[in-house]
C-alpha cells in the first residue's frame, strides 16, 4: 500500500453520491483545537513564509472533522425538494449558458440568510444526459459531513509544518484524535472523463509549492467566502453559516467544476453534475482530506486538449495535459511506472475510481 495516500471513505455500494445525498453540520466544535504554544508556532511559520513569499494571502477553508455514511428513508417532502432543486438548477444553467463565453459564474441567493449564497460557481447539469445513479426505492444512502472552519495559515503551521507529527501525537494523547490540532482543510478533485473515454491529468508546474512536476487531477478547495458573500475572509465564522448548510453542500459540488473550468479551460456547460466517489487522505501533508468526484465531459479528448492549450485562468499551475483511458485507470497501481509520477491527490482519486466505478465499467 502506498504510504502517501489512503482512502478514508468510499461510496462504492451506490456507485457514488449526488448532491442531494450529502448532509452538512457546521459547528465551531469541529474547528481544530488550539493551545498557546501551537498558535505561537503557527504565527512564526506564517510570518516566515510571507517574508519569503510576500504575495501569499490567508483565506478561510472548510475543515473536515468527520464523515459518516448511513441510510435514510426519503420523505415525500424531501423528494419534492430534491426535484425542485433540480428544476431550479436546470433553469439557472440555461441562464448561465448565455454568459458562458466570458466564463462569468452565476450567483444564486439562498433564502436561509442574507449572507448565504447557494454558490458563486454553479454545478452544471447536462439536460440530455442519463443519470448513472440508481433510483432510490425505500432507503437512500446519505453522507453526513461535520465541518468547521480553518485557513491557509493554519494549514501551513500544522499539516504542512515540521511539527505535524508531534502535533498528531499530542492530539492523540489529549483528545484521542491525532488530527485534533491540525487544520485539515477539505479539498476537492475531479476524475474528468471525456466523451471518448479518456481521463484528464495535468502536469503540475515546477513553480508550484506542492507536488511540483507531478501529474494531478483538476482540483482545489471549496471556499467559505462563496457561501458568505460580502464578508471579509477574516470575518467569516461558523455562526454566519448556520442555516446555510445546503449552500455549503452546493459549494462543495460546484467548486470542483469551477476548478475544471479554471485549470483545464473547459466551459461549465460541457460538464455533468459531479458524483462524489469518496474522501482520500494525503499523508505527505499529515492526512489532509480531499473529496474526489467523477465528472463527465461532453467534449472529446481532442476538444479538451484544444481548450486547454488556449489557456484558462489558472493555466500557470500546469505545463501539460495527459490522457489515460478508463481501462488504464482501472489497471493503474504501484507496479506501474506512471504511478511514481502521480501526486498523492491523483493517487487517491485513482484508488476511489477503482473502488467505486461510478461509470459502471
Amino acid at each position: 500500500m502506498d504510504p502517501e495516500v489512503s482512502v478514508m471513505l468510499h461510496c462504492a455500494p451506490s456507485q457514488g453520491l449526488e448532491e442531494h445525498q450529502i448532509r452538512v453540520e457546521m459547528s465551531s466544535r469541529f474547528n481544530r483545537r488550539s493551545a498557546p504554544e501551537v498558535e505561537r508556532h503557527v504565527e512564526t511559520v506564517w510570518k516566515d513564509r510571507v517574508t519569503r513569499e510576500p504575495w501569499l494571502f490567508n483565506g478561510a477553508k472548510f475543515r473536515l472533522h468527520s464523515a459518516e455514511l448511513s441510510t435514510s428513508t426519503p420523505s415525500v417532502a424531501g423528494d419534492e425538494a430534491a426535484h425542485s432543486e433540480t428544476a431550479e438548477r436546470q433553469n439557472q444553467l440555461a441562464a448561465h449558458e448565455a454568459e458562458e463565453a466570458s466564463l462569468t459564474p452565476v450567483l444564486t441567493s439562498s433564502a436561509d440568510a442574507e449572507c448565504c449564497r447557494a454558490s458563486t460557481k454553479e454545478t452544471p447539469r447536462d439536460a440530455n444526459a442519463v443519470s448513472l445513479r440508481k433510483p432510490s426505492e425505500h432507503r437512500e444512502v446519505v453522507l453526513s459531513l461535520q465541518l468547521g472552519l480553518t485557513c491557509y495559515k493554519d494549514f501551513l503551521g500544522t499539516n504542512w509544518s515540521q511539527e505535524a507529527v508531534s502535533l498528531q501525537r499530542r492530539g492523540e494523547v489529549e483528545f484521542g484524535d491525532p488530527q485534533a490540532f491540525l487544520a485539515q482543510p477539505l479539498g476537492v478533485g475531479a476524475v474528468l472523463v471525456t466523451s471518448d473515454g479518456q481521463v484528464v491529468l495535468l502536469r503540475r508546474s515546477r513553480r508550484v509549492a506542492e507536488a511540483a512536476g507531478l501529474l494531478d487531477i483538476p482540483g482545489g478547495h471549496p471556499e467559505p467566502k462563496a457561501v458568505c458573500q460580502g464578508v471579509s475572509e477574516e470575518a467569516i465564522n461558523v455562526d454566519l453559516m448556520q442555516g446555510c448548510e445546503r449552500a455549503v453542500v452546493a459549494e462543495l459540488f460546484s467548486s470542483v467544476c469551477a476548478e475544471v473550468r479554471d485549470e483545464v479551460n473547459v466551459p461549465l456547460s460541457f460538464l455533468s453534475a459531479p458524483v462524489l466517489m469518496g474522501i482520500a487522505l494525503n499523508h505527505t501533508s499529515s492526512g489532509r482530506p480531499s473529496a474526489e468526484f467523477y465528472v463527465r465531459c461532453s467534449l472529446t479528448m481532442e476538444d479538451v486538449k484544444d481548450f486547454y492549450w488556449r489557456g484558462g485562468p489558472e493555466a500557470h499551475e500546469s505545463t501539460d495535459i495527459v490522457f489515460l483511458s478508463k481501462g488504464e485507470m482501472l489497471q493503474l497501481d504501484e507496479s506501474a511506472s506512471l504511478w511514481s509520477e502521480l501526486c498523492p491527490s491523483a493517487k487517491g482519486a485513482v484508488l476511489l475510481y477503482q473502488l467505486v466505478r461510478p461509470d459502471g465499467v
